[in-house]
This record gives structure tokens, C-alpha cells and sequence, in this order.
């Protein structure tokens, strides 16, 4: 009995270590298709082009040179390149995006559901942290110059400021094909439809009045 108990244990350990990414191929490549059609076939649940059609831009993306436009309220952009821009990433589980800063820009809390991130400073100087989870929420912070790496853990809320008086620009690698992101002030005052003020109004400990206001700004 004891050994049954024992085995079931380590099957739901490696179910749950097995699910927690994005799942492994089990072939070179699974480019995806939008559209299934008949030259389409199906790897790990996914409708994939016939790898005998695959072709060199199915594995490429072009400009990430070029700057993204910080010309917004954050001061910051971000160039993504994941599944969607390309397509041969599909079921291989990473992605990058592209950050830029303007001066005192920043990229606001929020979550990647889906990955781990790790980032490197190309240019600029970054004022960077991730907070833990419940009942800790300790907060790890780091100031990055050119060329240092930090590392933000899945699902963490994490941030990144340009605390210098130029342009910042940082790559990041994601675990994930598709890390989707979370962003807290948009998804807490911005959702559709709003959630209710005496919800928020009661969690942030504001006045009803601040709550109203901030669902009016996002």
C-alpha cells in the first residue's frame, strides 16, 4: 500500500513539474498554421504546417533593431516576438521581447502567467524588482547597468524603470511561446466590464471617489 501511495505521489509530481511549461515536441518542429487545411497535421494538440512545406521564414523575424515608440504614458514599449511573429516557435517554448525606455519610462508591474523571464540590459540604466507571493510579498530589487542579467519568476509581479536620463534598452527571454502578460492597473481599474468600485474601494482601503476615478483613467 505504502508503495502504491508513494508511486501515485511521484506521477502527480512529475504531472504537475510536466505541465507546468509549455509542452516538449515531439518532432524537430511544428511550424503553426492559423488555418487547418490539408497540408496540416497535428503534434501535441497543435495544427502544424507538413514539416516537407516548412521553409526558412517560418523560423524567422526580422527588425529588432529598430526602436520601439515610447511616446505614451509609461514611456515605454514593447516589441514582442513570440508564436504569432514566429511561427516555427511552436511547441519549442521560449520567446523573446524587445524593451525600450525613455527617460524615466518604465514598464509597470505586471505578470507573465505562462513563463520566467530573464532580461539583459543592452543600453541605459534600470531600476528593476519582482515581489513574492502571499504572505511574504518580500520585494527584490536591483539596479542594472549595460550588459547585467536578472531574472523575474513565473507568474511574479516584476517592473522595470529607467532611472537615467536616456534611453534604456533591454532584450528579454521568455520560457514560454506565448508568456502572456498581465498587467495590474490595466487588468484591476481597466477590465471589461469594470469590476464593482465597493470591491476595490473595500481591497485597496481608497475612497470610493479615488476608485472611480482611476476605472475613468484605464
Amino acid at each position: 500500500m505504502r508503495a502504491y501511495l508513494a508511486t501515485v505521489a511521484l506521477c502527480a509530481l512529475a504531472f504537475s513539474l510536466a505541465s507546468a511549461s509549455d509542452p516538449s515536441p515531439l518532432q524537430d518542429f511544428c511550424v503553426a498554421l492559423k488555418d487547418s487545411s490539408d497540408s496540416a497535421v497535428f503534434v501535441n494538440g497543435k495544427v502544424c504546417k507538413d514539416p516537407k512545406l516548412a521553409k526558412a521564414d517560418d523560423f524567422y523575424f526580422g527588425g529588432l533593431n529598430i526602436a520601439g515608440n515610447t511616446e505614451n504614458l509609461q514611456g515605454s514599449n514593447v516589441t514582442t516576438v513570440n508564436v504569432d511573429q514566429i511561427p516555427g516557435l511552436n511547441t519549442l517554448g521560449i520567446s523573446l521581447v524587445r524593451i525600450d525606455y525613455a527617460p524615466y519610462g518604465q514598464n509597470p508591474p505586471h505578470t507573465h502567467p505562462r513563463a520566467t523571464e530573464i532580461l539583459v540590459v543592452l543600453e541605459g540604466t534600470l531600476y528593476v524588482g519582482f515581489v513574492t507571493s502571499n504572505t511574504e510579498n518580500r520585494l527584490f530589487t536591483k539596479v542594472l547597468n549595460k550588459g547585467d542579467v536578472f531574472v523575474f519568476p513565473v507568474g511574479l509581479i516584476h517592473f522595470q524603470f529607467n532611472v537615467g536620463k536616456t534611453n534604456a534598452i533591454a532584450i528579454a527571454g521568455l520560457s514560454s511561446q506565448n508568456a502572456g502578460v498581465i498587467t495590474i492597473a490595466n487588468a484591476v481599474f481597466g477590465s471589461n466590464p469594470p469590476i464593482n468600485p465597493d470591491v476595490l474601494t473595500k481591497a485597496f482601503q481608497l475612497d470610493k471617489n479615488v476608485v472611480q476615478y482611476l476605472q475613468q483613467l484605464f
